[in-house]
């Protein structure tokens, strides 16, 4: 598949980057020596982590060598790794281990938790943002779209699994933890129009979809989504849209 594009990632920056602030601001930490971002992207959560807890040793990595190239030009003096969630092992206990949007992308992220739980320094926090936002009408019409086209063959596996429920979480972790907070967050963001909602979507939920089609699929793809999406994201009195957006937070203390 094709990697992933920091520059259409990057052109809501100042929305994606919120939930990133809103989780370290909720950190029960004060001054940690090594922080880990994981699934860093192009580094626009490694730079608040740096900002907060100056003095501690940062490193990032990710699986796509577009988003590193990014982190590495933004924050030359931070150590930016390849690797994926599955595979990496610090080489030190980390104080924080930091995943902005990150593990919605992975079935099996719980039992990854679990693994990261144990790798943590004592007091160490695992802390945690994933959209859950599969049921609303951005990621609902991609599969209707997908399924009623002539790609639908091809898109069979296109959708990701949601999100298990957040008892599923507390279970798994609570017996590792000495404190866990968990909950939910939703945020309304103003966007132009239709247009950007699909703009918004294209470099994250909407990649799967597009990614097995050729030109011409993928023209039409859009077109049609973009109408659905139209619909379902009517202007508001002053202009504009509103893309509602629910995340699920979890911060959680070895």
């Amino acid at each position: 598949m094709p990697d992933w594009s920091p520059e259409t990632y990057l052109k809501f920056e100042d929305e994606r980057t919120r939930p990133a602030r809103d989780l370290i601001n909720a950190l029960p930490l004060a001054n940690p020596s090594f922080v880990v971002d994981i699934g860093c992207g192009p580094g626009n959560s490694t730079e608040l982590l740096v900002e907060c807890f100056p003095a501690a040793r940062h490193l990032g990595f990710d699986t796509s060598p577009a988003m590193l190239d990014k982190a590495r030009a933004r924050l030359p003096d931070v150590e930016f790794r390849l690797a994926d969630a599955a595979g990496f092992r610090p080489d030190t206990p980390p104080d924080l281990m930091f995943a902005n949007a990150v593990f919605q992308w992975l079935p099996d992220h719980l039992q990854l938790f679990v693994k990261f739980m144990g790798e943590l320094s004592p007091g160490g926090v695992l802390a945690v943002q994933m959209p859950d936002n599969l049921t609303e009408p951005t990621h609902a019409l991609m599969r209707k779209v997908a399924g009623a086209g002539r790609w639908a063959e091809k898109l069979t596996a296109a959708a990701r699994a949601p999100l298990p429920p957040v008892r599923a979480y507390y279970e798994a972790l609570k017996p590792h933890c000495r404190r866990l907070d968990i909950w939910h967050t939703i945020y309304n963001h103003p966007l132009a129009d239709a247009a950007a909602v699909v703009e918004w979507v294209r470099s994250t939920g909407l990649k799967p979809f597009l990614d097995p089609l050729d030109d011409e699929e993928k023209a039409d793809f859009l077109a049609a989504y973009t109408a659905e999406v139209a619909v379902a994201y009517p202007p508001l009195s002053s202009g504009g849209v509103l893309l509602r957006f629910p995340r699920l937070f979890i911060v959680a203390t070895r």
